[in-house]
């Protein structure tokens, strides 16, 4: 072989050999440090910002709160995230509906508002978000929806009505966006292995020892009745429920259930505006 060719090759693997080396040594160092802190060990890196029209700015500003709380760059983050989102979905309208810039900015936004402290959160569950006009009839198990999240179809659903119901009232703990996103979020945490599905697995195994091993802590929660009655279906709706309340009233929330409240947090990796 040519020495100078020689030479290349040996470079090129030594090179080669030492990624994977690094790469599975960061792979090891992030699980330790995700593991001790309960957080990624950074969280938003990209090579190009992805940029929203003026249309979509002037909807995230006027009508959605949680945006108006942010920071200014926390606000430049979730613009560029909400940006993504919408691209990476396909919006289908049912019964009639055309979807409009404000249903995909609003309905995404909830996304981005729900996995802002995740690194990987585009939900990668799902990929269609489907809009009906009103409650709707699921063929499936032959009843009325106001939403749903079916990952077989790699679809979220919403009537649009109940979802602009459920943003519009900020503080009544029943929001369906909040609501179908939080299943979606759970699902897809159980079916991927990034960093932050492995931190949310983590910390909802942490919440329901935690709940069983505090008997009065449970029979307090059913007692206060904070949380709706349809939270004690099952796990997936549990936390889907919680998470409305966990949006909707913090304050309410951390002050009749800390512990509670502080595993909520920490799952979600939920460290800004004023959560």
């Amino acid at each position: 072989m040519n020495p100078i060719l020689k030479l290349i090759f040996i470079i090129v693997l030594l090179v080669t050999i030492a990624s994977v080396v690094l790469s599975r040594l960061y792979i090891y160092f992030e699980q330790v440090y995700a593991f001790k802190y309960k957080k990624p060990f950074f969280l938003n890196i990209s090579i190009s910002k992805r940029s929203l029209t003026e249309k979509q700015i002037i909807i995230l500003e006027r009508e959605f709160n949680f945006y108006k709380i942010l920071n200014v760059k926390e606000q430049k983050i979730f613009r560029h995230r909400l940006a993504r989102f919408i691209a990476n979905k396909v919006f289908i309208g049912r019964e009639g509906i055309e979807p409009t810039e404000e249903m995909k900015t609003l309905i995404s936004a909830t996304a981005v508002m729900l996995t802002f402290g995740f690194r990987n959160y585009l939900i990668d569950l799902i990929d269609k978000v489907i809009i009906y006009p009103k409650a709707y009839y699921s063929q499936i198990n032959e009843t009325n929806h106001k939403g749903e999240t079916n990952p077989k179809l790699k679809s979220i659903v919403f009537s649009w009505e109940d979802f602009e119901q459920g943003y519009h009232i900020g503080d009544d703990n029943l929001n369906l966006g909040i609501h179908e996103f939080g299943h979606a979020i759970h699902l897809n945490a159980f079916v991927n292995n990034d960093i932050s599905s492995k931190i949310f697995r983590q910390g909802f195994e942490d919440l329901i020892n935690f709940l069983q091993h505090h008997k009065m802590v449970r029979e307090d929660l059913i007692a206060s009745k904070y949380f709706r009655e349809y939270a004690y279906t099952n796990h997936y709706e549990f936390f889907a429920v919680i998470l409305e309340n966990f949006i909707e009233t913090p304050k309410a929330f951390k002050s009749q259930f800390p512990k509670l409240y502080a595993h909520m947090k920490q799952m979600l990796n939920f460290n800004f505006a004023g959560y």
